[in-house]
């Protein structure tokens, strides 16, 4: 059974749900883990308001027993602690009250107006709830199971922010584990304490000039089989997949594997990864693909960055036009962010995740995990023939 995730929810509604089909039995998760990756999305400097109300946390409603996984699908909730604020507003049943104010004013950069047209809203309100990145949060819940299946399998996701705004992190010493790390203790998820700091300083002057910033990130997948993905169809090549998949979290407006752009700025000698044989098998002295091949991991650490574009909503609006009346206007301001890349860094790696389980389990699927583990046995076994 292939591996998806559906999910519901607005913004100020009661919750968000999530429903994961596709999982083996036997796997032990740990609510108290997907509730760790939840608290991570809420961090980082350049945080708006709304992080103040929410404490994320999900709740397992099926699919698990006594820690495990049965192989059913699971279903989780997150509830939204402001929805109290907005119980009227955003009322499921009835007339709208006499406190909804219809937002007529589409923001530049959102999908208002684009998404008003589309499902032919007059309140724009119906647009944005689903918009969203509050929805990010179903993502960082069911990647945090994916992370927890790969984790079974000695498979390890690590992320941090290489770039914000125009300031470029350059020190990356240490393995990836130990970069990780660092980046975890920092407000702004760099690994380098001295531009942490002139990030931040940064982060305050948007805000004092009502702008907002964007960024990139890096996420590494550590201890990948080779061979997940494959060449033969262009929906099945890993690389278009995990492009698709971070390119579908909000504000993300690229995305880079291995090199990247900076690829078509070389000579190919200094592109492609030569290959050697030693201590019985194939390696690579560098890693310039990212660890994709031909849509198929080759055993090196798969690396992935996406770049997010400076949070829309501006505290100095944009201009804009009113719906309804045709005339123009500043744009409608909604609470917002002033920079949210590390928290994106976060729903990054869920995303990646996500897509990798995905192609773990093409790959080795069985309806338990005691299944998948003589299956990849075999495997690395045929591997190891070669």
């Amino acid at each position: 059974m292939t591996l998806r995730y559906l999910t519901a929810g607005e913004s100020h509604g009661p919750a968000l749900t999530a429903i994961v089909e596709g999982l083996p039995s036997n796997l032990q998760l740990e609510i108290e883990l997907i509730n760790q990756q939840l608290w991570r999305r809420q961090q980082g400097y350049g945080r708006g308001g709304r992080m103040k109300i929410e404490t994320d946390r999900a709740d397992i409603l099926s699919g698990v027993r006594f820690g495990k996984t049965m192989g059913t699908p699971v279903a989780m909730t997150i509830h939204n602690k402001d929805w109290r604020n907005w119980s009227e507003k955003m009322a499921i049943e009835g007339e709208p009250h006499e406190s909804v104010v219809e937002i007529t004013k589409p923001r530049p950069g959102h999908a208002d107006l684009a998404g008003a047209l589309k499902y032919n809203q007059e309140d724009i309100r119906n647009v944005l709830e689903r918009a969203s990145a509050r929805n990010t949060a179903t993502m960082v819940a069911v990647g945090s199971i994916a992370r927890q299946l790969l984790k079974r399998f000695g498979i390890d996701v690590y992320g941090h922010v290489v770039e914000l705004g125009q300031i470029k992190v350059e020190k990356f010493e240490g393995t990836f584990a130990e970069i990780a790390e660092r980046a975890e203790k920092s407000e702004v998820r760099v690994a380098d304490p001295e531009v942490e700091q002139e990030i931040i300083a940064s982060i305050d002057q948007a805000k004092a000039d009502g702008n907002t910033l964007g960024g990139i990130f890096e996420v590494i997948v550590t201890g990948l089989p080779i061979g997940l993905g494959s060449y033969s169809h262009p929906d099945r090549k890993l690389d278009g997949r995990l492009a698709q998949a971070v390119m579908s979290i909000q504000a993300i407006k690229g995305v880079e594997i291995g090199l990247g752009f900076e690829a078509a700025r070389r000579p190919g000698s200094q592109v492609h990864d030569e290959i050697n044989f030693r201590g019985g098998e194939y390696y690579r002295p560098t890693n310039r693909a990212g660890g994709l091949e031909g849509g198929v991991t080759n055993g090196q650490p798969l690396i992935v960055r996406g770049a997010m574009k400076p949070i829309p909503t501006l505290y100095k609006p944009l201009e804009s036009v009113d719906m309804r009346t045709k005339e123009p206007y500043r744009a409608t301001i909604e609470r917002s962010d002033v920079c949210a890349v590390p928290a994106a860094c976060v729903v990054g790696e869920a995303m990646v995740a996500w897509v990798v389980a995905q192609a773990f389990l093409e790959k080795f699927g069985g309806d338990s995990v005691e299944e998948i583990e003589r299956n990849l046995a075999g495997y690395k076994q045929q591997i190891g023939d070669r």
